[in-house]
């Protein structure tokens, strides 16, 4: 069974017959920058993103996409303003851009697209939540644990590093919590 993002893009690419290329970035290049207007969503093919923000020249890891996976600047592209964080290859990344108005266009058009759109969104609040609740109310081993339980693929794709500042602790406190 396709994953809801490929689901999206097959259904994209058969109502509009347009030609989505792939595309490719190198590590640490920018999918899109802070300060810049999200006009597009990414389908992650292979590599690894990381949409960062960043504060006082500290960067904060905030969302991760990986293959299979659909990542954006979304309250950039929703209310069509600056984005306020970059989304950042951590490696080659291949992608799929698919333009918003495409998107928004098919969307119109297509019911099947519609529920699948409405439940991306569903799940990305969802997430948002549970990741509120790990930050404010859990200790570093309750987050550790609860992100692991989640989302076991995301140990295996991202880097230790990117990790321990999702989870905003030290990598030398992730080092210690994944040891015990």
């Amino acid at each position: 069974m396709l994953n809801p993002g490929e689901q999206i893009l097959q259904i994209i690419k058969k109502h509009s017959g347009e030609n989505l290329p792939h595309e490719i970035i190198s590590r640490n290049s920018n999918l899109i920058l802070e300060g810049q207007t999200e006009s597009s969503i990414y389908y992650i093919l292979s590599g690894a993103v990381r949409a960062v923000y960043t504060t006082d020249n500290e960067e904060h890891s905030i969302r991760f996409g990986y293959e299979g996976s659909i990542i954006t600047s979304l309250q950039s592209l929703l209310n069509n303003k600056p984005s306020s964080y970059s989304i950042q290859a951590i490696r080659k990344t291949e992608f799929i851009r698919i333009p918003s108005k495409l998107l928004f266009n098919t969307i119109e058009i297509n019911t099947e697209l519609n529920h699948l759109y409405k439940s991306l969104i569903e799940n990305l609040i969802v997430q948002q939540l549970e990741r509120e609740i790990d930050i404010l109310t859990t200790s570093p081993e309750e987050r550790y644990n609860r992100v692991l339980k989640r989302s076991p693929k995301l140990f295996q794709q991202i880097p230790a590093k990117y990790i321990a500042s999702y989870l905003r602790m030290t990598p030398e406190t992730l080092s210690r919590i994944r040891k015990s």
